[in-house]
């Protein structure tokens, strides 16, 4: 009788050890049958976004940045982004202020920096040229550091990755037709 039960006992252990086995295995094969395969890691320093925008929500962008970054200068000015670029300001003139109003024409460079060539100008009912109004408000403006104020060329060029933004974050324009309200950007995120 000693015999049944030391059978009985080392069966009933091999079916045991026989379903753990079953069970581990499963347990560790893949779940198709296929191998894993392992996603290629970014190579890069920065990772890119596309996007695309209009008018009126880049307006109220361009103007929260400027108020920041010229919230200690004594001079109050805004761009309204319309069929133009439209610059207003104002200038000190004696004891009084005139208005200034300065209009351009946004062109997007290929190395994703953005050219604003002058169109029309106008201080209150003055004519002045063109090239004194833009020295005295590269002069007396506080710009953000990337905005470079060319008086003799007639423009202003904005260099887009030096722009301070948050994160580091730098920004290419790749598009800018104010007409069409066709504004695309590229975003380069740092991700070391």
């Amino acid at each position: 009788m000693k015999n049944k039960w030391k059978i009985g006992f080392l069966l009933l252990l091999g079916i045991n050890l026989l379903f753990a086995i079953i069970i581990i295995s499963l347990a560790m094969a893949p779940s198709n049958g296929k191998e894993i395969s392992k996603l290629k890691s970014p190579t890069g320093e920065q990772v890119s976004f596309h996007v695309k925008s209009n008018k009126y929500d880049l307006n109220r962008l361009i103007n929260h940045y400027l108020k920041e970054e010229a919230a200690d200068s004594s001079i109050d000015y805004r761009v309204i982004l319309g069929d133009e670029v439209e610059l207003y300001g104002t200038l000190p003139f004696f004891s009084e202020k005139l208005n200034l109003k300065l209009t351009f024409e946004p062109i997007a460079q290929k190395n994703g920096d953005l050219v604003l060539e002058q169109q029309s100008m106008s201080v209150g009912k003055l004519h002045l040229p063109i090239s004194y109004v833009l020295n005295f408000i590269s002069e007396n403006y506080k710009l953000p550091k990337g905005v470079d104020i060319r008086p003799n060329d007639h423009l202003v060029y904005i260099h887009m990755q030096q722009l301070k933004l948050k994160s580091n974050l730098k920004i290419k324009a790749d598009k800018f037709d104010l007409k069409k309200d066709d504004i695309t950007f590229t975003i380069l995120v740092p991700v070391k």
